[in-house]
């Protein structure tokens, strides 16, 4: 066994001390951006076959909290259930408590299995639903098929 370092008593007070400061910073920060009210915002649930990912902006269309389900910890194919997309909704509605929007226009994208799941998620959490919009990208006829084999 090779010799323990004892670290110094000094260097310990240090880094609780800067890590105070920075703690400090990133709290004025927050309340610096997010100080206003607001009343009304847009929800985007982008629901893929692998992640759910959902961003809450305000009518302006700036951005006050997003989340994901890899961002939570869910990972593999665990990303893209249900009950990942509802444990996002939770961790966005901890965020948005004391300045998010309540009234909430909702966009979603994908195809994944989060999608209704969000949305109900978002009624269960105490937001106010206006409008629920599909915004998947449909090809209207799409690309240019193959040629016909000729044998």
């Amino acid at each position: 066994m090779g010799k323990k370092k004892v670290a110094k008593t000094e260097n310990k007070e240090n880094a609780l001390t800067e890590s105070a400061k920075i703690e400090g910073a990133v709290v004025k920060a927050v309340t610096k951006s997010s100080s206003k009210k607001v009343d009304t915002g847009s929800a985007y649930v982008k629901a893929t076959y692998n992640n759910t990912l959902i961003s809450v902006t305000d009518e302006k269309g700036n951005l006050m909290a997003w989340s994901s389900a890899g961002s939570l910890g869910f990972s593999g194919p665990k990303k893209a259930t249900p009950f990942a997309a509802s444990k996002v909704v939770a961790a966005l509605a901890e965020k948005l408590k004391k300045t998010g929007p309540v009234n909430l226009h909702v966009m979603v994208n994908g195809v994944g299995g989060g999608r209704d799941s969000a949305v109900r998620s978002f009624a269960n959490q105490g937001f106010n639903i206006l409008s629920i919009r599909d915004v998947t990208p449909i090809p209207h006829n799409g690309p240019r098929p193959t040629k016909t084999r000729r044998i």
